[in-house]
């Protein structure tokens, strides 16, 4: 247990990193999984839409360091590939 005031300070702002992190990881795969939903059953605009919601929400994360720069770069680019092929189906 930490005895000092700062280190005890440290563990409360760690704790509330810790769930805002959380809630914002939840609200990228939110909106990942409503992109998905789009790609099975949307229109070509609800999904274009979608892509957008989903990509400003990863990279907002990114530039908030709960993820890396790469692994935004990524999860979008895989992302923008599913989308292109559902609307070159289309």
């Amino acid at each position: 247990m930490a005895h000092t005031v700062s280190a005890k300070k440290r563990i409360r702002q760690n704790e509330s990193h810790r769930r805002r992190n959380r809630w914002r990881l939840r609200a990228m795969r939110d909106a990942i999984k409503d992109l998905d939903e789009q790609l099975l059953h949307g229109a070509p605009e609800q999904i274009t839409e979608a892509y957008k919601k989903a990509s400003a929400v990863i990279d907002r994360i990114a530039q908030k360091g709960v993820i890396h720069k790469n692994q935004a770069a990524r999860r979008k680019s895989r992302l923008n590939t599913r989308v292109r092929a559902k609307l070159a189906s289309n």
